[in-house]
């Protein structure tokens, strides 16, 4: 299948989250457009008893935190590209071991960890290499989740990633499922993340996954 390499841009889009982090927080933005995939990835979490758990591209912490405060796992990591939303998710919480980098080279030992999950950010990524690297990290048996945008049509916004005019990497669920097969996971679920029906137009996907 083809590949779909990170973005070119994706320094650019590094600095425009670093500036644009206190605005991400809006609490209208984050019930209507992230909280329903976030509500989706506690209740998967919560149902696999994870104890190392980390959330790629973690932005200013708001899911990490969570995952902290109520399932109380025996840790918790937030791993991010932006300077910006690291430091607000610093200041969010002291439950959750904030890191820099990028997904497809994570700083933990092979099998270190249980659960890897990431929220409207996969598009961003060098997709095959970013699941490779959480087949890596994951002990076996454990759990990787993945919400991304994957529209019922292509909407004119979701043509271009931000700040460019390069294709935004949004696979289909057959695509979702290929990368995730690919990369060495069984696929668990998928199914469209439960939303009120006036945000429906964002058309998020939810693929779970475990390394045998």
């Amino acid at each position: 299948m083809t590949t779909i390499p990170r973005r070119r841009l994706n320094q650019s889009i590094t600095r425009f989250w670093s500036f644009a982090a206190p605005v991400y927080d809006q609490r209208c933005l984050q019930r209507l457009v992230y909280q329903p995939a976030q509500d989706e990835m506690i209740a998967a979490l919560r149902a696999n008893g994870a104890h190392r758990i980390v959330d790629i591209a973690c932005g200013t912490g708001i899911l990490a935190s969570r995952i902290a405060d109520e399932l109380l796992p025996e840790e918790v990591y937030g791993v991010d590209m932006s300077d910006g939303m690291l430091a607000q998710a610093r200041g969010r919480s002291s439950s959750v071991a904030w890191k820099k980098g990028p997904a497809e080279q994570l700083p933990f030992a092979d099998g270190f960890l249980d659960a890897v999950v990431t929220t409207s950010a996969f598009h961003f990524f060098d997709q095959p290499a970013a699941l490779r690297e959480f087949h890596r990290v994951l002990a076996p048996g454990g759990l990787v989740a993945v919400a991304t945008i994957s529209p019922r049509q292509l909407l004119p916004v979701q043509l271009f990633a931000a700040g460019g005019w390069a294709p935004v990497g949004n696979p289909s669920p057959a695509q979702m499922r290929d990368l995730f097969e690919d990369a060495g996971f069984t696929v668990r679920d998928q199914h469209r993340v439960h939303r009120p029906v006036w945000t429906q137009a964002v058309g998020d996907l939810i693929t779970i996954g475990v390394k045998p």
